[in-house]
């Protein structure tokens, strides 16, 4: 069993990092909250940490998972942050979704103390980390991405070696942008079939026994019927990503006119209050602007 560490214990984190400590690792703890990382540490016997620092200096291998760029550049090289109390060879492997660019310059800086970096951010939502069964894509160098490989496995069930620094933050933004995109046309034609009069589930079955299904929307569908918001993945947060994608898109002259409009609509509910509600709740934008409510009847 291995010195491993977590930073930044939310909705994905607390039970990535749980489910770290009942694999039988010793796990050092850090929180911004750092309520949350006693509680792991008096619950599971993971080991409070006051600062990434002290994290660095216990650990062979720490994965944070935080909010966003900002954040994970902070833990990272902050001045009490994990590189500070870093031994060369040490393994950071980032499970947030942030700016690649950002991501691979952090890399380097880190690289130059002799540490190791690795983008690796997951998807599977609250239920993908709390069963363990998350995916993660993953950036970096491949033997460093061998040798840790075993940690992650505690944590998710698919692994994807994307290529080299940043690699594996295109991926997961590439598939975040498709699911932000489905969301949005489940969102429009869920709202316009039933203001037509189409009953919302049955409307709901002919979707899921055609050629529209999608894991999205067996998943989301059943929440929105019965109006059930509680967070699995914020409007916020994926906010966030699609405003990312956007970059990466600009860098990479690539227009992306459809994620431009789902931009649009993520930011009316954004507006409308609805930051820490699911991102199934977008669909109370459409709803409001034409006078109908997706629900079971």
């Amino acid at each position: 069993m291995a010195k491993l560490g977590f930073l930044g214990l939310g909705i994905m984190g607390y039970p990535m990092a749980r489910n770290l400590v009942r694999a039988g690792h010793e796990v050092a703890v850090w929180s911004h909250t750092a309520a949350k990382a006693q509680e792991l540490a008096d619950s599971e016997k993971a080991v409070f940490c006051q600062t990434p620092r002290q994290v660095a200096e216990f650990a062979e291998c720490a994965f944070l998972c935080v909010g966003n760029t900002a954040m994970s550049e902070q833990v990272v090289l902050g001045d009490d942050g994990l590189a500070v109390g870093a031994r060369a060879g040490m393994v950071v492997a980032d499970a947030s979704t942030v700016a690649p660019a950002r991501s691979r310059a952090m890399g380097e800086k880190l690289a130059a103390r002799g540490i190791h970096f690795l983008d690796a951010p997951c998807t599977g939502s609250k239920p993908g980390a709390e069963k363990g069964t998350l995916t993660f894509m993953v950036g970096g160098d491949q033997e460093v991405f061998d040798r840790v490989r075993p940690y992650f496995e505690p944590m998710g069930k698919q692994l994807y070696y994307c290529g080299g620094p940043g690699q594996g933050l295109a991926a997961k933004l590439t598939q975040n942008l498709i699911l932000s995109n489905l969301l949005q046309a489940f969102n429009e034609g869920m709202v316009l079939s039933t203001k037509a009069g189409v009953d919302p589930a049955l409307m709901l079955e002919i979707l899921n026994n055609s050629a529209a299904r999608s894991g999205l929307i067996s998943f989301k569908a059943p929440y929105v019927l019965d109006r059930n918001f509680e967070t699995n993945f914020s409007v916020k947060w994926m906010h966030k990503d699609i405003e990312l994608m956007l970059e990466a898109a600009k860098d990479a002259k690539v227009p992306l006119q459809l994620t431009s409009v789902t931009e649009r609509m993520f930011r009316a509910a954004l507006d409308a209050g609805l930051g820490d509600e699911d991102i199934c709740s977008t669909i109370k934008v459409l709803e409001s602007e034409s006078g109908v409510e997706v629900r079971r009847r």
